[in-house]
């Protein structure tokens, strides 16, 4: 490259940069670190690290402000106060659904996850009506969950007390629910259709889990056959990894902290006992053991950015004007782990969900389900088998690590979109 072309590149870059900066919209927005062309802050934001990245960037810039990943702005928001601001006071304004844009190109807008608009809502609508008139809310469920509890604990029975990987045991129950919602039908965990469904679903979550999907962070209205799929899809999606994984993550957790898996039993022995199963009317008689189901969710952070968010609308928001159409990402994860409503909120503590009497006490601040319109459509579902799961399998093993409690790693993987447990494995051992 000779001197001149060099030198016409590097004007025409110069010049590039200056009318970036100079953009209209750039102004109107929150402040941010200062964005290249085409490639915006990439270069200043760790993938890997995406939550560690905002969370050094709230320190300069405050709980909103702006990211370019690429070429076009994300407005952050971190800490509870924006994030309910947004979601909750602001809520219609926030409910659009940000730019994914595999899911753009393979759902093509369809189903109730990646959806916007009308076709959102309707959808969003057609699927609670449907999940209730199924049995969604009612006893019927609450029986399909401790009798796949009960398939659960026959197949951990298998194990003979030797080691083993609990990922797949763990994802076939949460999975089978969804199963019987939708097709009125469980499946043996070795059925081959069975196999084969837990595998796409697997290979679906782990294409959208790409680090550098989260980075690239856009409708025509009726109830077609591929919307219809597209909606079960994320049904599937959405409720087999999520609890599968946070299942995997608490037994771990428990493994670590055996002090807290005594007490968990304790409780289990004293309001349960052996001789029959646990159902949800026994969690308000558990205060210890509903604060370790939520501070295992509030510790492990599984989806710490949630998925991205738009505004449906232009919006005056705190003295910013954001477009609409903008992208936003709220990090739950600054939520969750706000030093001011959870201290020492690194460690992992039940008590940080009880009050001075032991009893459980509520958070405004507890959103591993984000909240707001787009709120998770299954939390019911899910916080149900998190604490029918969770009980009935302490209520019938042991759970012995293959190591000392104080050598278990409890340290997220993360993908790109979740926070996953190390592998590791354990012995059921029964009681």
């Amino acid at each position: 490259m000779d001197l001149v072309t060099f030198l016409v590149l590097t004007l025409s870059s110069l010049i590039l940069l200056s009318l970036w900066r100079q953009s209209p919209q750039r102004g109107s927005l929150p402040p941010g670190p200062n964005p290249l062309p085409i490639i915006g802050n990439l270069l200043q934001i760790d993938v890997k690290k995406f939550s560690q990245s905002l969370s050094n960037f709230s320190k300069t810039y405050g709980p909103v402000f702006t990211l370019y990943l690429g070429s076009k702005p994300t407005v952050i928001l971190y800490g509870y106060e924006a994030v309910k601001e947004a979601l909750i006071d602001h809520g219609e304004e926030f409910a659009g659904r940000g730019s994914f844009p595999i899911a753009e190109k393979i759902i093509k807008g369809l189903g109730v996850v990646f959806s916007n608009g009308n076709r959102w809502k309707e959808t969003r609508r057609f699927t609670l009506m449907t999940l209730r008139n199924l049995g969604m809310g009612k006893r019927n469920i609450e029986d399909r969950v401790q009798e796949e509890a009960q398939c659960l604990v026959e197949e951990l029975r298998k194990t003979k007390g030797s080691p083993c990987d609990p990922t797949f045991i763990l994802s076939c129950a949460p999975c089978n629910v969804i199963c019987s919602i939708i097709f009125q039908n469980r499946f043996d965990y070795k059925d081959k259709d069975f196999l084969i469904l837990m595998g796409k679903i697997n290979e679906n979550v782990k294409i959208l889990s790409s680090p550098w999907l989260q980075v690239k962070l856009r409708y025509d209205l009726k109830f077609s056959l591929e919307n219809l799929a597209s909606t079960i899809n994320d049904l599937f999606g959405a409720g087999t990894e999520t609890t599968s994984t946070t299942l995997r993550y608490a037994l771990l957790l428990l493994l670590r902290y055996p002090h807290v898996t005594a007490k968990v039993q304790e409780e289990i022995e004293s309001v349960i006992g052996r001789h029959r199963s646990p159902c949800m009317q026994d969690r308000s008689h558990m205060p210890y053991t509903d604060a370790m189901i939520h501070e295992v969710q509030r510790f492990i952070d599984l989806i710490p950015n949630s998925l991205p968010h738009a505004v449906t609308c232009d919006i005056k928001f705190r003295n910013y004007l954001i477009p609409k159409g903008t992208t936003v990402v709220t990090s739950l994860s600054s939520v969750l782990h706000d030093s001011k409503e959870f201290p020492n909120p690194e460690m992992f503590d039940p008590g940080h969900f009880l009050d001075g009497n032991g009893n459980f006490k509520k958070s405004d601040y507890f959103m591993p389900f984000s909240t707001g319109k787009r709120i998770c459509a299954g939390e019911g579902l899910a916080r149900m088998e998190l604490f029918l799961f969770l009980t009935t399998i302490l209520q019938n093993f042991k759970l012995k690590s293959l190591v000392h409690p104080k050598d278990i790693d409890t340290t997220p993987v993360m993908n790109g979109f979740a926070s996953l447990p190390p592998p590791y494995q354990l012995c059921f051992i029964p009681l």
